[in-house]
This record gives C-alpha cells, structure tokens and sequence, in this order.
C-alpha cells in the first residue's frame, strides 16, 4: 500500500515538473534529444531515490540540481571529445596510396580465412604457432590458409592492377615458419 502511494505521488511529482525540467535542460544544452535525456536521467535518479527526495522542502530543485549536473558533465564530455577530434585531425594523416587501397581491396576478395591468416603473420607479425593457437586449428591448416590465401592475393591483386611491377605478383617476403 505504501508503495502504491509513493508511485501515485511520484506520478503527481513526475506530471507536474517533466515539462518544466525538460525547457530547462534545454536551456542548458540547446539541443531537444540531450534535454530530454538529461530530463528522464534526472527523474530516474529521482525514483531511486523517491523515499527520500520526496521528503526534501523542493523536491524539483534537486531533480533540477541533478539535471544541471547532467548537463555539465554532458558539456564536458563532449568538450573533451571534440578537442581529441580536434587534434587527430591536425595530425598529419598520410595519404593511401593506390597500391594499399588496391591490397585491401584485394585482401577483402578472399575467403574469411585466408585474409585473417594472412593480416596476423604479415602485418601484426605473428608466428604460424601463434596464429594456430589463437585461431584454434591446426598448424597445418595455418599453413595452408597462408598457402592459398598468398595465391589468391596474387591473382586478386594482378586483376585490379595492383601489381604495378609488371609480370608476376610477388610474394611477400616473409617465409612462413613453425616459430
């Protein structure tokens, strides 16, 4: 019954003051879905906290209070995000060149396999034993992926012109070992 009370004088509280504390999240943020996030957190945190808060003298200016404190924290946040965006972007980014667009291009051709096998024994440097464990297969099967997946690169890559070197594509460099 007391439950049934409190939820009724939440429901009272929540009917009355919704509209006002969203204008005013607004106010702070100037934008309508930040408002009303920042409104339903604020009264979420109150019915948490409905026992007490409903005690308080005005139990809108401390959902209010939470709200303001929402919004800062939001303000920040996204301060911070900006700034991180900001500096990524004046970074010097190098420029792709063809060839590496036509190698991922390349890599995506294949099967599943073969491109994962392929991306940790030549680019992230891993060994087959490595890469076996991980994957959970065979070292053989490994070696095999890398086999054929070595081939279809270089079918892939002399279709889309990516062997600029004329003849036949290279293989890559790196053998593949057990270690």
């Amino acid at each position: 019954m007391a439950d049934d009370i409190g939820a009724a004088a939440f429901d009272e509280f929540y009917d009355a003051t919704s509209m006002r504390l969203v204008r005013y999240a607004y106010a702070l943020t100037g934008n309508v879905a930040d408002a009303q996030d920042i409104a339903q957190e604020a009264f979420a945190r109150a019915w948490q906290r409905w026992d007490s808060v409903r005690g308080f003298d005005s139990p809108e200016a401390w959902v209010r209070r939470v709200a303001t404190n929402l919004a800062t924290s939001r303000f920040r946040r996204d301060r911070t995000a900006r700034a991180a965006a900001h500096k990524l972007l004046a970074g010097d980014v190098p420029e792709i060149s063809p060839d590496a667009v036509a190698l991922i291009a390349s890599l995506r051709a294949l099967p599943e396999r073969q491109r994962v096998v392929l991306v940790l024994h030549y680019v992230a440097d891993l060994p087959v034993s490595q890469i076996a464990a991980e994957l959970r297969c065979p070292v053989g099967s490994v070696k095999a992926w890398l086999s054929r997946g070595r081939e279809g690169l270089a079918v892939a890559l002399s279709d889309c012109g990516g062997n600029r070197g004329g003849g036949r594509a290279r293989r890559p460099s790196s053998e593949v070992t057990d270690g």
